[in-house]
């Protein structure tokens, strides 16, 4: 066989779509409420140098959720913290977000008190590890 005779099937396989393995219903829910969060917020996200408005924070950590998630690396919101929304992956420099009026803090602590108001509100337990107690909104 030769090298032309590979090549239609290599490219039709590149197009179908990938297998998208999705976090537990329970998580992609609390994932998405999160994002969602992010985008209304108002806040600024810091990233690689430059502080960004919550629609371009939540269309980068969604990017960086969808490609976790095709490859079953996020199994739950605090996977989705720890592996998508707490540091650069080409950096590895740590993100911030910053609301009008409060000091700058890490996304990771803003996320996950985030999470632990909206479990608290929607009576959800934990799906992972737990998470630190609620502070004011920052």
């Amino acid at each position: 066989m030769t090298v032309r005779s590979y090549t239609l099937p290599v490219m039709l396989c590149m197009l179908l779509p990938v297998a998208r393995a999705a976090p537990p219903p329970d998580a992609k829910v609390e994932i998405d409420y999160l994002l969602a969060h992010v985008g209304a917020s108002g806040c600024e996200f810091y990233r690689n140098g430059s502080w960004y408005d919550g629609t371009r924070a939540q269309a980068h950590l969604r990017a960086k959720y969808d490609y976790l998630a095709a490859r079953n690396l996020v199994r739950s919101a605090e996977d989705f913290i720890d592996k998508a929304a707490t540091k650069s992956s080409l950096s590895g420099l740590p993100y911030q977000i910053r609301c009008a009026g409060y000091a700058a803090v890490a996304s990771s602590q803003w996320l996950r008190d985030a999470l632990a108001r909206y479990r608290d509100q929607t009576g959800n337990s934990p799906t992972a590890e737990p998470v630190s107690p609620p502070r004011p909104d920052t």
